[in-house]
C-alpha cells in the first residue's frame, strides 16, 4: 500500500552530491567496520581465495576509524550455549519468546546453532574472554536467558576485545583495503537495477579526499543502527541510519523498523543531556543488581517471572510506568551489595563511567531512565545476507535477519553480525557477479539541512518513543513534513547527508509504527496495549518509489508464532 500520511513524501530518491572526483575499484566493498563488517571482511576473502580468486580486492569502508562504531560499545558480552546444560534448543527457546512471535525460526536456528562455533573460532582469532581460575569460560546470564550463556572479556569490555581482535586480523591481510573517514552516499546501479558500485566522501587527506566512487561486483551493508535518530541514545554519534537510508533509495526492502529497543538501564545524566549515554549494562542486573523506586520499592517484583532479568521491553516499559505514575525523571539501580572488588574486577568500564558522572555505584544508587538502544529492524534479508537488491547483501544491526523480531534478546546482536557474516561469505564468492557498468540516474537529488536535526530527534523520542499513540505519531509524521519542507537546501555537507538519512528512516520507521494497531515487544502503543496475533502477526516491509514511501505487510508463518513466556518442555 502507499502511505498516504504527511511525511509519505519525505524520501529523496538519492542525495544531492557533487559529481565523483575520481574512482577505484575492488571486487567486494564492506561499509562499516564492527564485528559484522570486519568478520565479513576477513571471510570473504578467505573465500575468494578458495574460490581461487587469489587476485581479488576487499575494500572495508568506514565512516570514523575501525573503532569508532557500536562494537567496542558493546559491554555484557555475546550470547552462545557454550556452558554445561546449555544447549541451542533453549538458546532458540528464549531468542523467541523475546522475539515476542516477530522472529523468523529459521534464521534463529541458525543463530543458535551455528553461535557456538562462530564464537569459538573468535577466541582462535585471539579474542581474550574472561575465564575462571580454573580454565573454564566464565559465562553470566542477562534479561531472558534461562541459562547463563553470555561470554565476556575484561568484565564488560567485551565489544572492545572483540574489536582489538578482528581490527589485529585485517591488519595481518593486506589483500583488505581500509578506507578510514568515508560515508557511503549513494548506491551506484547497473541497468539490472543491480550493485555496481557506491559513490563515497572521504573526509581526510590524501587522493581520495571528497566525493568519489568505487566500482564492486558487490557491497556488504554492515554500517550499523539508527540510534541518532532519537535524542537520548547509548549509540555512538555515527549511527545516523546511513545504510539503511542507502539501501531504501537503492531499490531495497526495509523491514520491522518499528521495533526499536530502549535499553531499561541507561545512566540519567539530567533533563538536558542529549546524545550518547552511558549505557550500565544488563549483566549488571545479571550479576544481582535491582531495580528500585524513590521509595525504594523493587518493582519489578511480580511484573514477570524473571523478575529484575525479565526481556528488556518488559523492563523498559515497568520503569516508564513508574516514572509516569510518581512523576519522577528516572528510577535507580542498586548495585551496592556487589562490593567494591566485584565491581572493580567485573564491571571496571561501568565503574569509571559512572564515578566519573558523579556517582560511586558502591556506595550510591544509580539514575537510570530508558533510552533507544538497538533497532531490531533494517534491511531486509534471507538466511544468507542477501537484499532484494542483486549483488547487496546486509548484516549486523543495519541488517533484519529475522532473528530479533520485535525485541532483541540481550547479547544476541554481537552474535547475529558473527553468524550472518560468515554466512554471507559462504555464498558470496560463488555467487559474485561480473563486473557491469554503472547507469546515469536521472531522479532528482535532495537534502535536508542539518540544523534540523535537534528537532527531528526531540520529536521522534517524544512521540516515536518507549510510550507511542495515534496522535503523538500523527504529530511526529507532520513535523517530519515540515522538517523536509523546511529544511530543504542545496548546501551539500556531511551534516546534510546524515540529517537526510535520519529522516528517511525516521519516516519509516513512524510510519510502520502508525499501522501496527498493537503492543509487540519493544512496540508499545497506549492505545492498543495487547499484542494481537490474529491481526498483526506479520512484518512490515518498507520501499520507496519516486520519492514516495509504500509499506507492504507480510504476514507471518504460522511456525514463527512464539508463546510469549515460559520455558522450554
Amino acid at each position: 500500500m502507499i502511505v498516504d500520511g504527511p511525511a509519505a513524501d519525505s524520501v529523496p530518491a538519492r542525495l544531492l552530491a557533487p559529481e565523483p572526483g575520481w574512482t577505484t575499484r575492488a571486487d567486494v566493498v564492506v561499509v562499516g567496520s564492527g564485528i559484522a563488517g570486519l568478520t565479513a571482511a576477513l571471510r570473504i576473502h578467505t573465500g575468494l581465495v578458495h574460490a581461487g580468486l587469489p587476485d581479488h580486492r576487499v575494500m572495508v569502508v568506514t565512516k570514523d576509524v575501525l573503532d569508532a562504531g557500536s562494537t567496542q560499545w558493546a559491554q555484557g558480552g555475546i550470547a552462545a550455549a557454550l556452558g554445561p546444560g546449555d544447549t541451542p534448543e533453549q538458546h532458540e527457546w528464549d531468542t523467541l519468546v523475546a522475539g515476542a512471535g516477530a522472529c523468523d525460526r529459521e534464521a534463529v536456528r541458525a543463530l543458535v546453532t551455528e553461535g557456538p562455533e562462530a564464537v569459538r573460532e573468535l577466541i582462535a582469532l585471539g579474542t581474550q574472554f574472561d575465564h575462571h581460575p580454573d580454565g573454564e569460560l566464565s559465562l553470566t546470564r542477562e534479561g531472558g536467558h534461562h541459562r547463563d550463556r553470555i561470554a565476556h572479556a575484561g568484565g564488560d569490555a567485551t565489544g572492545a576485545e572483540i574489536q582489538r581482535a578482528l581490527i589485529a586480523a585485517v591488519q595481518r591481510t593486506p589483500e583488505i583495503e581500509v578506507i578510514p573517514h568515508a560515508l557511503a552516499v549513494d548506491l551506484l546501479l547497473d541497468a539490472d537495477g543491480g550493485v555496481a558500485g557506491a559513490t563515497l566522501h572521504v573526509m581526510g587527506e590524501g587522493q581520495r579526499d571528497g566525493v568519489g566512487a568505487v566500482h564492486c561486483r558487490a557491497l556488504v551493508l554492515a554500517s550499523g543502527g539508527l540510534g541518532q535518530v532519537f535524542s537520548q541514545t547509548t549509540n555512538p554519534a555515527v549511527t545516523t541510519g546511513d545504510g539503511m537510508a542507502l539501501a531504501l533509495r537503492g531499490g531495497a526492502v526495509l523491514r520491522d523498523l518499528e521495533f526499536v529497543q530502549f535499553h531499561p538501564t541507561v545512566m540519567y545524566l539530567g533533563p538536558d543531556s542529549r546524545g550518547q549515554q552511558p549505557l550500565v549494562s544488563e549483566a549488571v542486573r545479571g550479576e544481582g543488581a535491582f531495580l528500585v523506586d524513590f521509595e525504594g520499592t523493587r518493582f519489578m517484583q511480580g511484573q514477570h517471572e524473571l523478575a529484575d532479568l525479565a526481556p528488556r521491553d518488559v523492563v523498559a516499559k515497568a520503569i516508564t510506568r513508574r516514572m509516569e505514575e510518581t512523576g519522577r525523571p528516572h528510577m535507580w539501580l542498586d548495585a551496592r551489595h556487589l562490593g567494591a572488588e566485584f565491581w572493580e574486577k567485573r564491571f571496571p568500564t561501568i565503574l569509571a563511567t559512572t564515578r566519573s558522572h558523579g556517582v560511586d555505584p558502591v556506595t550510591e544508587l544509580i539514575p537510570v531512565a530508558p533510552a533507544c538502544h538497538y533497532a531490531s529492524g533494517g534491511v531486509a534479508t534471507d538466511l544468507w545476507g542477501r537484499t532484494t537488491v542483486p549483488g547487496l547483501y546486509a548484516t549486523g544491526e543495519a541488517a533484519c535477519s529475522g532473528v530479533h523480531g520485535a525485541n532483541r534478546l540481550a547479547s544476541n546482536s554481537l552474535l547475529e553480525g558473527l553468524v550472518f557474516s560468515r554466512r554471507i561469505a559462504d555464498v558470496l564468492p560463488s555467487e559474485l557477479r561480473p563486473w557491469s557498468d554503472p547507469v546515469a540516474d536521472p531522479r532528482v537529488p535532495g537534502l535536508v539541512a542539518g540544523d534540523q536535526r535537534r528537532r527531528l530527534q526531540e520529536t521522534m523520542t517524544a512521540q516515536v518513543g518507549v510510550l507511542r499513540s495515534a496522535d503523538g505519531m500523527k504529530l511526529a509524521a507532520e513535523t517530519l513534513a515540515s522538517i523536509r519542507a523546511d529544511g530543504a537546501t542545496e548546501v551539500v555537507d556531511l551534516e546534510a547527508w546524515e540529517t537526510t538519512n535520519l529522516l528517511t528512516v525516521s519516516v519509516a520507521l513512524t510510519e510502520a509504527a502508525r499501522q501496527r494497531e498493537e503492543t509487540r515487544g519493544s512496540h508499545w502503543r497506549e492505545d492498543f496495549p495487547e499484542r494481537d496475533d490474529a491481526r498483526w502477526s506479520g512484518h512490515f516491509d518498507a520501499t520507496a518509489h519516486d520519492q514516495r514511501l509504500s509499506l507492504e505487510f507480510r504476514p507471518a508463518a504460522p511456525s514463527d508464532v512464539a508463546p510469549e513466556e515460559g520455558v522450554p518442555a
